[in-house]
């Protein structure tokens, strides 16, 4: 079993910086050279929602750095909008400009395109559905490993 656990560990990252070549290259076909396609996917995980700059942390997809650098990036580029709570002036609120969103249905587009390409290739939901299954053992093992020092 270690040997496939490293192999599926080195294959997560491979797909994950695959995963983001493919946005950038949908961006490239649409002539969108101005974001890169981890911020795209950042835009397409907050969708049509107004959210708390502190939510996205909070749900694992982003470090606090990283996050706070895009948002800045993202808004001066005018793919995003923000607003101070009026109650508590350190909370940002975060929704997506037109222009986003109209990047976000390219990524959604895509991601269909994808599917079905998938699907043509015989893989069927049974297979994805088991795969799937694995990668949230796998995602509770480590989040379980965080919290319990190891332990």
């Amino acid at each position: 079993m270690q040997k496939e656990y490293l192999e599926l560990t080195r294959l997560i990252e491979r797909l994950h910086r695959r995963f983001l070549d493919v946005i950038r290259s949908e961006l490239n076909r649409f002539g969108i050279k101005d974001i890169n396609g981890v911020q795209a996917l950042l835009l397409a995980n907050i969708g049509e929602e107004e959210i708390a700059i502190r939510d996205l942390v909070e749900r694992g997809y982003y470090q606090g750095s990283n996050v706070s650098y895009n948002i800045k990036k993202l808004t001066e580029m005018g793919y995003l909008e923000q607003e101070r709570s009026a109650h508590d002036r350190r909370s940002v609120t975060i929704r997506l400009t037109e222009k986003a969103m109209d990047v976000v249905r390219k990524i959604s587009q895509l991601q269909e395109r994808n599917a079905n390409t998938l699907a043509e290739q015989k893989a069927d939901s049974d297979d994805v559905e088991a795969v799937c299954d694995t990668m949230r053992r796998l995602e509770r093992l480590w989040t379980d490993y965080i919290h319990n020092g190891g332990r």
